[in-house]
């Protein structure tokens, strides 16, 4: 009776871990519309809100075959600058950098997977960038 019990628990404790680590249905829902809105704020200036940049000034990411390539060079992009592209790796979380970019990689025609947190994270420390901080000290606008 007692193993049945024990094992009956780990299957709850498992079912649980599982449904934890997916994300809910609303947390899906509003991906696009948090990547959107941290688009505007922080790229639209430049990419333009229609994701066409300005000829001769700041590039397209509308059918960027670049934005659609591997996500951990669209990413350093962000983590690092590029050009005259700022760095974000300061004013931006793993979060926000992850939901950005998945939100110019499936947008305008674009057909590129969405990147993850944990993702950007790992980036962060491939390329030797400080991990970033939400405290008062830093550049987070």
């Amino acid at each position: 009776m007692k193993d049945a019990l024990i094992k009956a628990a780990m299957v709850v404790v498992a079912a649980l871990a599982a449904g934890a680590s997916a994300p809910s249905r609303a947390q899906d829902a509003a991906a696009p519309a948090e990547g959107k809105a941290l688009f505007l704020k922080n790229c639209a200036a430049c990419h333009q809100a229609s994701g066409k940049g300005i000829p001769g000034a700041f590039p397209a990411l509308a059918g960027n075959s670049f934005v659609q390539g591997k996500g951990a060079e669209v990413a350093t992009v962000l983590l690092k600058g590029r050009g005259g592209m700022p760095d974000f790796s300061d004013s931006l979380s793993d979060h926000e950098i992850a939901t950005i970019l998945s939100f110019v990689r499936s947008n305008w025609g674009n057909r590129a997977t969405p990147l993850s947190e944990s993702e950007v994270l790992a980036l962060r420390d491939t390329l030797q960038v400080d991990h970033f901080s939400n405290g008062q000290m830093s550049n987070k606008h």
